[in-house]
C-alpha cells in the first residue's frame, strides 16, 4: 500500500484532486495528515533502555605478515 499524505492546510485544495487521480489505483490511498505535534520531543529518551554500541566489525586478532619490498 502506498499512502499519499496531504498536509491538513492543503487538504481542501489537493484532496479531491488526488483522490480522483488515484481512484483507479487500489494500491494508493490518499490521507490527510492531522497530527498536531511530533510524536517525540527532543528531550524524550524513548524507552530509556537504549544502548549505544559500535557496529563496526572487530579487528582481526594477530599480526599481519611483512610485505615484500622490491
Amino acid at each position: 500500500m502506498i499512502y499519499c499524505v496531504v498536509p491538513e492546510e492543503l487538504a481542501d485544495e489537493l484532496l479531491p484532486k488526488l483522490e480522483s487521480y488515484y481512484a483507479d489505483d487500489p494500491g494508493v490511498e490518499v490521507i490527510v495528515d492531522r497530527r498536531k505535534s511530533a510524536r517525540r520531543g527532543r528531550s524524550s529518551s524513548g524507552g530509556g533502555n537504549r544502548e549505544l554500541r559500535d557496529r563496526r566489525r572487530p579487528r582481526v586478532a594477530g599480526e599481519l605478515p611483512q610485505l615484500a619490498t622490491d
